[in-house]
């Protein structure tokens, strides 16, 4: 298929080795013909799954020296904090949500959430996310992959959850994942496009988009496109999802090939996937990206903002990007714990304004080592 970028981008790829298809697990039967994905070739390769929920935008904090909140877990991905400081974390592999102190030690095993496909590729126990109103309603909401289709559910702690939106469909491959509570309480979703290329362009299908839903799981109103879930369409895989000081919505995206990159998300836009992938509009079409990075540099997988800056968690980048945000605009990223702890999933802004990054080390693509998986706190990013 036939790519459309800018100059810069096709200088880059000139200059850039082969680079693969950004994809957790194996091709979906369902997709068309798929490029190696970067879990399975680490550090030449790009991944297509989700990552942490996005917390409130934390202040800035004041040191950059890594500490270890949490260590021997099985593929963390979600993290959402409870008001009191301590976070929920769910486990792909596992379908369970551990609860870890607020200070780091022995997490504890909050609840296993019911109807997970543990054996899912990219799919499982995914994305979490907790009410607004938690300290009344005890609330969290959950992504998962299930038997028929990926699915969100809420519960209390402990409880049954309940379905409250269904009908994503799943694979091997590019389940997207993340949840987050926008400013106006509303919930959004990462979706991916389950190998399916088609899926992004066509606004009856969930997947490939940006989904905006009230917290019962009903169609707001306000949305763009009248009686549907859809914010934004045209995404490959989004597995991460943040939101800026001024409401802005940032969303970073696995690329296929070539290109990774950093979406501003705005409604009912266009993003390009399939036939953008890096900058270019198509024409005016669609919205081009505010950063773009090589596939082999990236394989974006969580977002996460600190006072002006948004932190991504490259899987096989094994490194944590910081783009420091000016508006709409940003400025150069730059590489945090590079190579230091192989590959980094989720980033999450904690309540006291320290930053939680969790690894993806036993995720079938990494080299883990004893006290993999872990969850660690810089205290100033």
């Amino acid at each position: 298929m036939v790519r459309r970028s800018t100059a810069l981008a096709l200088t880059l790829l000139g200059a850039s080795s082969v680079a693969a298809c950004g994809s957790d697990g194996a091709a979906s039967s369902a997709a068309a013909p798929q490029a190696p994905n970067a879990e399975t070739a680490p550090r030449t390769a790009a991944e297509a799954t989700p990552a942490a929920t996005s917390a409130p935008t934390a202040k800035a904090a004041q040191s950059s020296t890594p500490s270890t909140i949490a260590k021997k877990l099985q593929v963390p991905w979600g993290v959402a904090f409870l008001p009191g400081g301590d976070a929920l974390v769910s486990e792909r592999t596992t379908g369970r949500i551990l609860r870890v102190p607020e200070g780091g030690g022995t997490p504890k095993v909050a609840m296993r959430v019911p109807g997970v496909k543990t054996d899912a590729g990219e799919g499982g126990l995914l994305g979490l996310a907790v009410s607004k109103s938690y300290a009344k309603d005890k609330l969290v909401y959950a992504y998962f992959t299930s038997s028929r289709d990926n699915r969100i559910v809420r519960f209390k702690l402990g409880g049954t959850p309940k379905v409250i939106f269904s009908g994503i469909e799943s694979a091997q491959i590019h389940n997207g994942g993340r949840l987050a509570f926008g400013p106006d309480g509303k919930l959004y979703v990462g979706t991916g496009d389950a190998g399916d290329m088609s899926n992004a362009q066509n606004r009856r299908s969930p997947n490939g988009k940006i989904l905006r839903l009230n917290p019962s799981g009903s169609i707001p109103s306000s949305n763009p496109f009248r009686g549907s879930p859809v914010w934004s369409l045209g995404h490959r895989n989004v597995q991460g999802l943040a939101f800026d000081k001024s409401g802005r919505l940032w969303a970073p995206e696995f690329g296929q090939n070539t290109f990774d990159e950093v979406n501003l998300i705005a409604k009912g836009k266009n993003y390009g996937w399939p036939e953008v992938e890096g900058r270019g509009t198509g024409g005016g079409r669609f919205v081009s990206p505010k950063v773009v990075w090589r596939t082999s540099d990236s394989s974006p997988s969580g977002a996460a903002i600190v006072g002006s800056n948004l932190f991504v968690g490259a899987l096989a980048g094994r490194r944590l990007w910081k783009v420091p945000l000016k508006g709409t605009s940003v400025g150069k990223p730059q590489k945090l714990l590079d190579g230091d702890y192989g590959r980094l999933r989720s980033p999450a802004a904690a309540p006291d304004g320290s930053l939680w990054v969790t690894t993806s080390n036993r995720d079938g693509r990494g080299s883990p080592t004893g006290d993999d998986d872990r969850i660690l706190r810089l205290a100033g990013p």
